[in-house]
């Protein structure tokens, strides 16, 4: 069977491509897609839109080399998660890692703020979660998020995302219960380019969305 012809038009595109991919689990009662801010959250919406599921967004914080940014050392996710990426030699200093580590959290503990207007994050325990990204590279980002939402007792956990590194993608099955990578595209580089339109995701964006969802998909997600 062959994979979705790319580069995807945009993240709405690759949404409803990884929606047909998780079309299995239309109807559960208990399905809730998290989506990683910012560039998941387009994603989420589609695949939460097809299948009738909740939407939320599952707020994880790259840690960012110091001078490198877009080289992970690093995630951090609610609840205290911390993950690093064991193989990489940083060349940093501990003090610099705790420096950045209390930035990142500050950020995070803002957009819980900003996205959610008060509201808690709503319930996983006992649910089948679908956590979605726009991409993995390295995957420090998505297993934070595995690692801190495991620590809430899902029913099932599944990692979905419309294009990834196919290591990346493997060495995630270990971690979820179930991988679902649409596109494992070589040599991969990066999530961007594999993206005909990829424009940097924004905070208004994403509370829209989430707001549409939450008024039950009634608006075009424009």
């Amino acid at each position: 069977m062959s994979g979705p012809r790319l580069p995807y038009a945009d993240r709405r595109e690759a949404g409803r491509v990884l929606a047909n991919e998780l079309s299995h689990l239309q109807g559960h009662q208990d399905l809730l897609v998290l989506a990683l801010p910012r560039g998941g959250v387009a994603v989420g919406y589609e695949i939460a839109h097809a299948l009738r599921a909740e939407l939320d967004v599952f707020i994880v914080r790259k840690l960012g080399h110091p001078g490198h940014e877009e080289y992970a050392m690093g995630a951090i996710a609610g609840g205290g998660v911390q993950v690093m990426n064991e193989s990489a030699d940083f060349g940093v200093s501990e003090g610099e890692v705790k420096r950045v580590v209390a930035r990142e959290r500050a950020e995070l503990a803002r957009r819980e703020k900003l996205y959610r207007g008060g509201r808690p994050p709503v319930a996983i325990e006992e649910r089948t979660v679908i956590l979605v990204d726009d991409g993995l590279a390295t995957g420090a980002t998505m297993r934070a998020a595995v690692a801190a939402v495991r620590k809430q007792h899902p029913h099932r956990l599944i990692v979905a995302v419309p294009v990834g590194a196919a290591e990346t993608c493997h060495q995630l099955k270990r971690e979820a219960d179930e991988v679902v990578c649409a596109a494992t595209p070589y040599p991969f580089r990066a999530v961007g380019q594999w993206f005909r339109d990829f424009p940097q995701s924004t905070d208004d964006e994403v509370k829209r969305l989430l707001e549409q969802a939450r008024a039950g998909f009634a608006q075009p997600a424009h």
